[in-house]
């Protein structure tokens, strides 16, 4: 069984919509408003970049689009659900159903095999041995890793533990593939073969949202944000696909 890159979706209703979004946080008497009243619509098979130096609100923005943190106001629908203002255990599932992570630090776990990494997400979904196990398989060979099925993060370079975080984003057949600054803790070549891997995936109809504070990287994506102050600043087009 090879997973599909994402959950059936209809393609004309946005899989990311944010209305009026705002994040506010309070520390003693202090408030901070991190988010302004974001509005942003993102359509299945797209591919955003958003971008902005430190402190700018992306890291929010980042936090509430992967469904780790909840709206003060307005409101998020992700793939026809709103999650808004759900409790910690429906973020929890919303998170898992429909959303692939890729982070910057790989999150691998050291005493597992890189096959064993890509299964977690689907036991965490309480997917059967057999069926997990071969899901997990097809994701690292669709990254070009099937051959290093065995071997454990510590025997992988960084570049091919990326591509292990990516085949474990993926296995879940996700409504968006997440991926913040997933090049940061990587040489040039890495970030090329990582980059070019997220290019594939969007060529197969991947939703891609990449989160990062580096403008070429952004460069790569079709439409790229730039976020200010908690709020959207402008809109650019990447490179041509």
């Amino acid at each position: 069984m090879t997973p599909t890159i994402t959950a059936a979706l209809d393609p004309d209703a946005p899989v990311i919509e944010l209305t009026a979004a705002r994040k506010t946080y309070l520390t003693g008497d202090i408030e901070f408003e991190a988010l302004r009243g974001i509005d942003c619509q993102i359509y299945p098979g797209e591919y955003v970049a958003i971008v902005g130096p430190s402190g700018s609100g992306k890291s929010t923005l980042m936090n509430i689009l992967g469904c780790l943190d909840v709206l003060t106001s307005g409101s998020y629908v992700l793939a026809g659900e709103d999650v808004s203002h759900m409790n910690e255990d429906a973020l929890a599932s919303a998170r898992n159903r429909r959303i692939g992570f890729v982070f910057q630090q790989f999150h691998l776990l050291p005493s597992l095999t890189a096959v064993g990494n890509v299964e977690l997400p689907l036991v965490y979904a309480g997917v059967a041995p057999g069926e997990r196990r071969e899901r997990a398989l097809a994701a690292l060979d669709r990254v070009g890793l099937a051959d290093k099925a065995r071997n454990h993060p510590g025997q992988l370079s960084g570049g091919q533990q990326q591509r292990v975080a990516i085949a474990r984003a993926l296995v879940t057949e996700p409504a968006i593939v997440l991926a913040d600054e997933p090049t940061g803790n990587l040489d040039s070549r890495s970030t090329a073969d990582v980059l070019g891997m997220l290019d594939d995936l969007h060529g197969e109809g991947a939703t891609i949202v990449l989160i990062t504070h580096e403008g070429d990287v952004a460069a790569r994506a079709q439409t790229v944000y730039n976020v200010t102050d908690g709020q959207f600043v402008g809109e650019g087009m990447g490179i041509a696909k």
